[in-house]
């Protein structure tokens, strides 16, 4: 059964950090390239920030380069995404997607969310 379980949102004051965290299960997590997506209320979910199976590129939204920083790791089968310098702006439901790579090409996988809010 595949599952991504994200967590680590929370209410956050402007300027602050949190750092968000997904733990994936039940497929080949080395083989799946790994984002972070977001979607506040009203607006289409976006792209903030996504990374290869492997690791080695990384790529984010304009909105958060210099800001927000996405990582994995293959052996515990997590990726994060430390967040800094939070605005308002940044509120939103923050997505986990799993895409599949190599011969797992065409499967692509989504948790629940975690919601941030960034407000005084």
């Amino acid at each position: 059964q595949v599952q991504l379980v994200e967590s680590g949102g929370g209410l956050v004051q402007p300027g602050g950090s949190l750092r968000l965290s997904c733990a994936a299960s039940g497929f080949t997590f080395g083989r799946y390239a790994m984002s972070w997506y977001r979607q506040a209320p009203g607006k289409e979910r976006e792209l903030v920030a996504a990374i290869t199976s492997a690791g080695e590129s990384t790529n984010y939204a304009d909105s958060v380069k210099g800001r927000f920083t996405i990582s994995r790791d293959n052996a515990k089968n997590t990726v994060d995404l430390q967040m800094n310098s939070l605005k308002p702006d940044d509120t939103a439901v923050y997505y986990c997607n799993a895409r599949g790579t190599w011969r797992y090409y065409g499967m692509n996988y989504w948790g629940n969310g975690t919601l941030v809010t960034v407000s005084s």
